[in-house]
């Protein structure tokens, strides 16, 4: 994985990182929230709510929009985009099949052997 897209990826967890955050998306996978039924549900203060809300929506993981009716209600969604394709890079990031067998470099079991073989040299 190159350097940048583990950067990426690593800003994002840092996102998902925050438990409220966590539990905010969980409500979203449920449906389309607002505010409000978030802080009920949750019993946080709206403030802590919105803020979260901006985290969410400045990484890209929660979409916004406005009522059309009363453009003073907000309503929240998952980026089903970004969710694919964080789910996609995780996969690949932590898929077993990536390891790679091999015997370390230095050491004392490396010592040892190198010791050995100039003895039987």
């Amino acid at each position: 994985m190159p350097k940048a897209e583990t950067r990426g990826l690593a800003d994002t967890l840092k996102v998902l990182s925050d438990p409220n955050r966590l539990m905010i998306l969980e409500l979203l996978m449920q449906g389309v929230q607002c505010n409000c039924e978030l802080g009920d549900k949750l019993g946080l203060p709206m403030n802590l709510i919105s803020h979260h809300l901006k985290v969410l929506r400045e990484a890209g993981l929660v979409d916004a929009e406005r009522d059309p009716v009363d453009a003073r209600w907000v309503y929240y969604s998952i980026n089903t985009r970004l969710l694919a394709r964080l789910r996609d890079e995780l996969y690949a990031f932590l898929d077993p099949e990536r390891i790679v067998p091999r015997l370390p470099t230095c050491g004392p079991r490396i010592a040892s052997v190198e010791a050995l073989r100039a003895l039987r040299a």
